[in-house]
């Protein structure tokens, strides 16, 4: 272990991963990386982090609308969503968990998040773009950046 580790106490993936973040945006495929992360959570006794990026637009890109607003909007309803699913299931699953809202881009919110809640694995859904599928998604830039376990759902 190196002094900097001993000095924090902190050493990624030694025992399984004691905390996992799992990106949602509300499409389909994040809301299952959100289920199975749970299940794996309740699994390794892991505290599960869900985060949601807003996104940032340019000033001009809003065309008049109050994009902040809109995306507050959304973040307010996902963590009612997730909240109702958590209040649904924890009788079965007994799973320590915390809502996390980070503003940028996907990948880079959920790089942040993952540094700042120091994560053990992260869990994003795959994405639902065709494109992203030649230029290369979020889930793939998170495996490149070869710092966490990186799970992706279909």
């Amino acid at each position: 272990m190196t002094e900097q580790q001993h000095s924090q106490g902190f050493e990624r993936g030694t025992d399984g991963p004691k905390v996992i973040v799992v990106g949602v945006d509300g499409s389909d495929s994040s809301l299952r990386a959100a289920a199975y992360a749970g299940g794996l959570a309740r699994r390794q006794h892991a505290l599960l982090a869900v985060v949601y990026v807003q996104p940032v637009m340019a000033a001009g890109a809003a065309l008049g609308v109050p994009i902040a607003d809109t995306t507050d909007e959304i973040a307010e309803d996902l963590v009612t969503q997730i909240r109702d699913s958590a209040e649904r299931v924890k009788g079965i699953f007994d799973v320590r968990w915390e809502f996390h809202t980070f503003r940028g881009d996907p990948y880079n919110g959920l790089v942040t998040a993952a540094d700042k809640l120091k994560a053990d694995a992260v869990v994003v859904g795959a994405s639902e773009q065709a494109g992203h599928r030649i230029v290369g998604s979020v889930a793939i830039r998170l495996v490149k950046a070869g710092r966490w376990p990186v799970t992706v759902v279909p």
